[in-house]
């Protein structure tokens, strides 16, 4: 049977070995490339496996998010994008 992240699209995770992700403690880049470059089944996919709460959390911690992944998590998350820590300037 295949592990969560086998589901997903082969190409999002081109530069690592996925035998090497772990689900848990790689969450976050997970979560950022499937928001980035992922598809709608990847989308349902980690949906599916982490919850939309858990997605927008992580999201929110991200120290960079592409501008339409921000807005649609945004959107989905019902939450304001300012809650990003990617829109906060330094």
């Amino acid at each position: 049977m295949k592990t969560f992240v086998e589901r997903l699209t082969p190409s999002l995770f081109w530069d690592i070995d996925v035998s090497d992700l772990d689900e848990s403690m790689h969450r976050q880049y997970i979560i950022q490339r499937v928001l980035e470059r992922g598809n709608l089944s990847d989308w349902n996919c980690i949906k599916q496996h982490y919850s939309i709460k858990v997605i927008v959390e992580e999201a929110q911690r991200m120290k960079s998010l592409d501008p339409k992944a921000l807005a649609f998590i945004a959107c989905v998350g019902d939450v304001p994008k300012e809650s990003f820590r990617c829109t906060i300037t330094q």
